[in-house]
C-alpha cells in the first residue's frame, strides 16, 4: 500500500506539473487570438473570461492524455535514475505490479476525459459559437473603440468620437452601410448623428441603435443624385431575435443527438469523442515500457520517440476523423484499427520489457 501510494503520487505530480505548462501555452495562445478580435472590434472584451472558461474543457481532454503519458515516463525514468525500481524488483514487484499501479491513475484520468470529450466540450464549444455569433450579428457598445472606424459586417462600418461617463450613450456617431431597394438594386447609406444609445424592443426582442439629431444620406453607385434625411429621432435595427446564426454541426451537438443522427458528420463525431478516453488506457500501458531507461543516458533518452508515437496516434484519429466525414471510411470500421495497433504496440512493449526484465 505505502508503495502504490508513493508511485500514484510521483505519476500525479509530475502529470500535474506538465499538464499546468500545457494548458498555460494553449491557452496563452488562445487568449492572444481573442484579445486580438477584441481590439479589432469583433468581439467585447467583457466576454474574453467566459470564452475561456468554457474552453477548458476541450482543452483537457487533449492535454491530459498527453499529460498523463509524460508524467508516467518522467515519473518512472526518475525511479530508474535513482535504483529504485532496481530496489522494487528485488523486493518482488513485477512489471504487471507496477501496470497495475499505473492504470489506477490513468482511470481517474479517463473518466475526466471522457466526462470533457462527450458532455463539456461540445455544450462549452456550443455556448463559446452562440456567444461570438450573438455578439458579431449586432452592433454592441461594448465592442466599440472611439475614435476608431470598426467594420462589423454585413458591410456595416461604425464610429464614435466618445461615449458618456456611464458607458450608456455614444456622441457622435458615424454609420456606413451597404443596402439593397426592394427592386434589388444596391445603394450605400451614410448616417451621422451627434448621440446614441442602443436598445431592445420587449415585445420582439430586435435590438436597434436609437441616433438623435443627424442626416441620413443615401446614394446609388453610378448616379449623380442623393436623399438626404435629416432627422431628431432614427431607429436603426441592428438585430432580430431569430437572426443568431443556428449551429446545427455535429461538432456542438450532444453525444446523445449523435446517437440518433446518421449523417456520416455524427458518426465521426461519435469515434472521436468515445476514442478519446480509450486513449488514455493505451498511452499507459506503452509508457511504462517506455520508462525503461539506462542511467548512463538520463531518463529523457526515450522521451523523443514517446512523444513521436503520441503524435502519430492523435494524428492518425484525426485524419480518420476526417475521413470518416467525407465518406473515405467506413463509420463501422471507424478508429477502430488505429486503436487496436496501438494496443498491440503496448502489449508488445510489455511483453519486451518483461522479457529483458525490469533492471
Amino acid at each position: 500500500m505505502i508503495i502504490f501510494r508513493y508511485l500514484t503520487r510521483e505519476i500525479l505530480l509530475t502529470m500535474s506539473a506538465v499538464a499546468g505548462v500545457l494548458l498555460l501555452v494553449i491557452m496563452g495562445s488562445r487568449f492572444i487570438r481573442y484579445f486580438t478580435d477584441a481590439a479589432e472590434g469583433e468581439i467585447p472584451a467583457s466576454i474574453l473570461g467566459t470564452l475561456m472558461l468554457f474552453h477548458l474543457p476541450g482543452f483537457a481532454e487533449l492535454i491530459l492524455p498527453l499529460s498523463l503519458f509524460l508524467g508516467i515516463l518522467l515519473a518512472y525514468g526518475q525511479l530508474y535514475l535513482n535504483s529504485e525500481i532496481t530496489v522494487l524488483v528485488a523486493c518482488g514487484t513485477s512489471p504487471n505490479r507496477l501496470l497495475t499501479v499505473s492504470l489506477v491513475p490513468a482511470l481517474l484520468v479517463a473518466v475526466l476525459v471522457g466526462v470533457c470529450s462527450l458532455w463539456l466540450t461540445p455544450a462549452g464549444a456550443l455556448y463559446n459559437e452562440e456567444l461570438i455569433a450573438e455578439q458579431q450579428s449586432r452592433l454592441d457598445f461594448t465592442a466599440l473603440a472611439p475614435g476608431r472606424f470598426q467594420d462589423f459586417g454585413d458591410g456595416r462600418t461604425a464610429y464614435t468620437e466618445a461615449f458618456t461617463d456611464n458607458q450608456t450613450r455614444m456622441q457622435e456617431v458615424f454609420i456606413s452601410e451597404r443596402q439593397q431597394r426592394r427592386d434589388g438594386t444596391p445603394e450605400s447609406v451614410v448616417t451621422r448623428a451627434s448621440s446614441g444609445y442602443q436598445t431592445v424592443d420587449e415585445d420582439t426582442g430586435s435590438r436597434f441603435l436609437v441616433l438623435a439629431d443627424g442626416e441620413r444620406y443615401s446614394v446609388d453607385p453610378g448616379r449623380f443624385e442623393a436623399e438626404r434625411l435629416e432627422f431628431g429621432t432614427y431607429a436603426v435595427r441592428l438585430s432580430r431575435a431569430d437572426e443568431i446564426r443556428d449551429l446545427e454541426s455535429p461538432e456542438y451537438a450532444t453525444t446523445l443527438a449523435l446517437f440518433n443522427d446518421d449523417s456520416l458528420e455524427a458518426k465521426a463525431q461519435l469515434h472521436w469523442r468515445f476514442g478519446l478516453p480509450l486513449t488514455v488506457l493505451i498511452l499507459t500501458l506503452m509508457a511504462q515500457p517506455l520508462s525503461r531507461v539506462n542511467p548512463r543516458h538520463g531518463r529523457f533518452a526515450k522521451l523523443l520517440p514517446a512523444i513521436f508515437l503520441h503524435i502519430s496516434y492523435l494524428s492518425l484519429m484525426l485524419a480518420a476523423l476526417d475521413a470518416i466525414g467525407r465518406g473515405a471510411l467506413s463509420p463501422l470500421v471507424g478508429m477502430w484499427p488505429i486503436h487496436g495497433a496501438y494496443l498491440l504496440i503496448g502489449v508488445w512493449l510489455m511483453w519486451h520489457s518483461q522479457r529483458k526484465g525490469m533492471r
